[in-house]
């Protein structure tokens, strides 16, 4: 049989599917594959009736409640898609509420598609078909149909990909490099806890594991219980882990946020790696192979952690709240020529340059452990690295809410306090604008005859209308010190709500 006599017998077999102006047939004609390429060509058909290009069409998909509705509203939507047509996915609903809605108004929608067959057998099933200008006549099915007997579908604007392992056989080749060590299991030695109690620790838990690494004690879930989502930051969390850690012995214990971007870490003695000490860490390991260069973090970093990366012969470089605030200025900085290999918030956030400034907790991680292998090799611990940090003794976060906003931003107001504080340093020299900030103020403070020991920062948040007070102090009571002088200058404020400040300060 020749080709024209395949295409045309082919035509026949799908316009046995035509029902009058609409599409019916037993369910297992109506493969995914088929149905797919109904969709791409009813687009491309529907698009040259109404004078467009398809990618500025939009069509409206719905469905009844027969068991095969769902999966063959999905592949009706793939076909679509593949055209480059934008869909308003409707669900299961009625056909005149989903055409109403459609349609109901100039452009919402071109046309729309009810996967039914009203009252057929329950292993049937089919499509109704409206545009703009009313339902399609038999002809136009048959149409459509002969466009899908012979059209080839283009690669789909969603397909199916296995990201998890393409980044983890990457990031086996990372942990190769920094170890110096193409074996297969170059981990062999380390012992870590993680917590899969989480999607992304179950999965980085089995990486491990056949890097070598001894991942027995790892927190998992209880028999029967779902995959968790966890916050790093939490108390809970890391304390959690801290116990797993030593009741192992472990090198390290590590827990992950819901979507990787974030890590938190535990050393060998169950203290957490985390804000100020975990940017101190890692400073240490980059700075160690690459002095001078600048490393950016968040506004609300310590100043024992300038004084740490400084003596480790770098520059501290400090940029508003925010991941992508403090991604983007170290992309901006290289690019003027500015040695930046890192960008890391006091939250966990941190992003490598080597890395493509991907905000990654899970490169963080593998960069710690592969550091604490070669460092448990030359008898040295990982957490050796920050012995000369200095810590805050007193740390404190307020928010407070900003009132009698109405008229103007709340940026404004904010502002407006900022800008009085500033001018009281003026009158004032027991208060310091720190020379390095950019993002609302920040005071320093030399109490009793120390230098640069306690600090106060105020800012608008970057979510919500309130401004977040940080302030930290190196020697007991100097928090509520500071904090009692900033209350007695702005107190009577009707800008912002003082309740929370005065709640510390009782």
């Amino acid at each position: 049989m020749d080709t024209d006599s395949i295409s045309s017998a082919n035509s026949l077999n799908w316009l046995k599917l035509r029902s009058g102006s609409e599409i019916r047939g037993p369910e297992q004609q109506l493969t995914d594959a088929r149905v797919e390429k109904l969709g791409y060509a009813l687009a491309c058909w529907l698009a040259q009736r109404a004078g467009k290009s398809p990618d500025a069409l939009r069509l409206a998909v719905g469905r009844d409640a027969r068991p095969s509705g769902e999966r063959i509203k999905a592949a009706l939507i793939r076909g679509i898609t593949a055209a480059d047509s934008d869909v308003l996915d409707c669900g299961l609903c009625a056909a005149p509420a989903m055409f109403k809605a459609a349609l109901g108004a100039p452009g919402i929608a071109d046309g729309a598609v009810m996967v039914t067959v009203n009252g057929a057998a329950a292993d049937w099933n089919g499509f109704k078909f409206i545009t703009v200008q009313g339902g399609l006549q038999p002809a136009d099915v048959s149409e459509i149909l002969k466009s899908a007997a012979c059209v080839e579908v283009p690669e789909r604007l969603v397909v199916s990909a296995d990201a998890t392992e393409r980044y983890m056989e990457a990031l086996r080749g990372a942990a190769a490099r920094w170890l110096e060590d193409d074996a297969l299991k170059p981990l062999l030695g380390m012992r870590v806890v993680v917590d899969a109690r989480s999607s992304v620790g179950a999965d980085y838990a089995r990486f491990l594991e056949a890097l070598g690494v001894d991942v027995e004690g790892s927190l998992r879930p209880a028999r029967g219980e779902a995959l968790a989502i966890l916050n790093p930051e939490s108390d809970e969390v890391l304390s959690d882990l801290a116990r797993a850690v030593l009741v192992c012995r472990a090198d390290l214990g590590v827990s992950f946020s819901a979507d990787g971007d974030r890590a938190a870490l535990v050393d060998e003695a169950g203290q957490p790696i985390a804000s100020n000490r975990l940017i101190a860490l890692i400073s240490a390991m980059l700075l160690d192979a690459r002095p001078g260069s600048t490393i950016v973090t968040d506004s609300v970093t310590s100043s024992g952690l300038s004084a740490f990366i400084a003596e480790w012969g770098g520059v501290h470089y400090r940029f508003k709240r925010g991941y992508r605030n403090v991604i983007d200025e170290a992309i901006r900085l290289n690019a003027e020529g500015i040695d930046c290999p890192l960008a890391i918030e006091t939250s966990g956030h941190a992003a490598f340059r080597d890395n493509g400034f991907i905000d990654d907790g899970v490169y963080l991680a593998t960069r710690v452990i592969c550091e604490a292998l070669n460092r448990k090799r030359e008898g040295q611990t990982l957490t050796s690295l920050t012995d000369d940090l200095r810590q805050s003794v007193e740390k404190l976060e307020i928010r407070l809410p900003l009132m009698n906003y109405e008229d103007r931003e709340p940026e404004e107001e904010a502002q407006e306090i900022v800008e009085k504080l500033l001018s009281f340093t003026l009158e004032n020299p027991e208060w310091t604008p720190a020379p390095d900030n950019r993002e609302g103020v920040r005071i320093t403070f030399n109490l009793d005859g120390d230098v640069n020991n306690a600090w106060f920062q105020l800012r608008m948040s970057v979510h919500d209308p309130v401004m977040v007070l940080n302030a930290e102090s190196d020697i007991p009571g100097g928090v509520k010190r500071i904090l009692g002088q900033l209350y007695t200058l702005i107190e009577g404020s009707e800008l912002v709500d003082l309740a929370p400040l005065r709640a510390a300060l009782a």
